[in-house]
C-alpha cells in the first residue's frame, strides 16, 4: 500500500463529530478528497452520534474533543466503546502534549490539530489503514505527565458503552430507579452495571466513581493550562 495514501482502505462511510459548522464542512470535503468514503455523514453532539453509530458501523469516525453535551475526554471513551473496534482519530485545537497522550489511553487511533493541512489528514489515514497510530509530528510522549488523569482515562476506557452511559447518569446524580426508567431496563440489571462499573473503575462507591470520572475532564489533564475552544 502507498504509505502516502489511504488507497481503497476506507470505502464505506466516515462520521464527522463536530459543532462547528464551517470546521465540519471543510473535514467533510477532505476526508471524500484524500479517501474513497461513499458518504461523509456528520454529527454535533454526542448523543446524536451514538445513535447513528446503533444504526450501522462506519469505516472511520472523527471527533471533536470539545461538544455540547460532554466534558472532557468521556465523549471519547463513550464513542470508542459504542464503535465496537471502528479507528477513531480526534481532530482539536486542543494539541498539547498532555491532552494527546491522554487521548491515546482512552483508545484514539490517531490525532491530528485541527490547524493542519489536508496532506496531514491524507498521513493519518494512511497510518489508521496500516493499523498504526497517527501522531503529530512534534508530540513528544512523557512517562506518566497526565499523573491521575491518564489513569483514570485507562480504567474508564475499560467500560462498555451502556456501562459509560449509566455512569454519566451516575454523575448527574441519578439514582438507579431513575436511571432504569431513563434507559428503559430493569432496576437490577442497573444495580448490576453499577457494581462491574466499580470493580473496574476500582472504587467501592458511587461517589468515588464520580471522581474517577471527573479526572478525565481537560481541567484534570491540563490543570496547568486554559482550557481553549
Amino acid at each position: 500500500m502507498d504509505r502516502d495514501t489511504p488507497a481503497d482502505a476506507f470505502t464505506g462511510w466516515a462520521l464527522v463529530v463536530d459543532d462547528h459548522p464551517l470546521f465540519c464542512d471543510a473535514l467533510v470535503l477532505t476526508l471524500t478528497s484524500v479517501a474513497a468514503f461513499r458518504e461523509v455523514r456528520t454529527s454535533d453532539r454526542l448523543e446524536v452520534a451514538l445513535s447513528m453509530l446503533g444504526e450501522s458501523l462506519p469505516d472511520l469516525v472523527v471527533l471533536d474533543l470539545n461538544l455540547p453535551d460532554v466534558s472532557g475526554l468521556d465523549g471519547l471513551i463513550r464513542l470508542k466503546a459504542a464503535a465496537r473496534g471502528v479507528p477513531v482519530i480526534v481532530a482539536s485545537s486542543m494539541a498539547e502534549n498532555q491532552v494527546i497522550s491522554a487521548a491515546l489511553k482512552a483508545g484514539a487511533s490517531g490525532f491530528v490539530p485541527k490547524h493542519s493541512p489536508r496532506s496531514t489528514f491524507r498521513e493519518a489515514l494512511a497510518a489508521v489503514a496500516r493499523g498504526e497510530t497517527y501522531l503529530p509530528a512534534d508530540f513528544v510522549e512523557a512517562e506518566g505527565e497526565e499523573g491521575d488523569a491518564g489513569d483514570a482515562v485507562e480504567r474508564l476506557s475499560t467500560l462498555t458503552a451502556q456501562q459509560s452511559r449509566i455512569l454519566q447518569l451516575i454523575c448527574q446524580g441519578k439514582l438507579n430507579k431513575q436511571i432504569a426508567y431513563d434507559l428503559d431496563i430493569a432496576e437490577t440489571t442497573v444495580k448490576a452495571h453499577v457494581t462491574a462499573i466499580m470493580r473496574k473503575l476500582g472504587v467501592q462507591s458511587r461517589t468515588q466513581a464520580v471522581l474517577v470520572a471527573g479526572q478525565a475532564r481537560f481541567s484534570a489533564v491540563l490543570p496547568s493550562a486554559p482550557v481553549s475552544s
